[in-house]
């Protein structure tokens, strides 16, 4: 259903996850010290998690000092464009049977690095906006 003024409509949770588990690239956002980064990452959403890999560096380091994430993702059409915030706890995969297990799954870098650090990043909450796309109205 379209709602209000700009036709935005509210994206249930199973919506959200439908658009998550449909892409590959999202903006990864953390804060530590005051200071926010953003990190274009690729990833894998499985049930209620986002999983990336990343290498050791600013990633990981603010993800071991300050956990709580959010992850967007975003995506348009000529009518209509939409968004998804997941707002998290990040965690590294440190035991053996969960890297095996992620080593399965088809998540590989899209760069030449090396990335063998998993993250995971466990949900505690799920929102999405779809909005209908149009010229400007007359604001007179």
């Amino acid at each position: 259903m379209w709602q209000g003024e700009g036709d935005v409509h509210e994206l249930d949770s199973e919506e959200c996850w439908e658009l998550l588990r449909s892409q590959e690239l999202g903006r990864l956002a953390m804060g530590v010290g005051g200071e926010i980064d953003i990190f274009p990452v690729n990833y894998l959403a499985e049930r209620d998690s986002i999983l990336l890999r990343t290498a050791p560096g600013t990633k990981l380091l603010e993800l071991v000092i300050a956990p709580n994430a959010a992850f967007e993702i975003d995506g348009y059409s000529d009518e209509e464009a939409w968004s998804v915030v997941l707002k998290g706890t990040a965690y590294r995969l440190e035991r053996q049977s969960e890297i095996d297990e992620a080593d399965r799954l088809p998540l590989t870098p899209w760069i030449p690095t090396l990335k063998y650090e998993y993250v995971r990043i466990a949900a505690n909450s799920v929102s999405g906006r779809r909005f209908r796309r149009g010229p400007e109205p007359d604001r007179y």
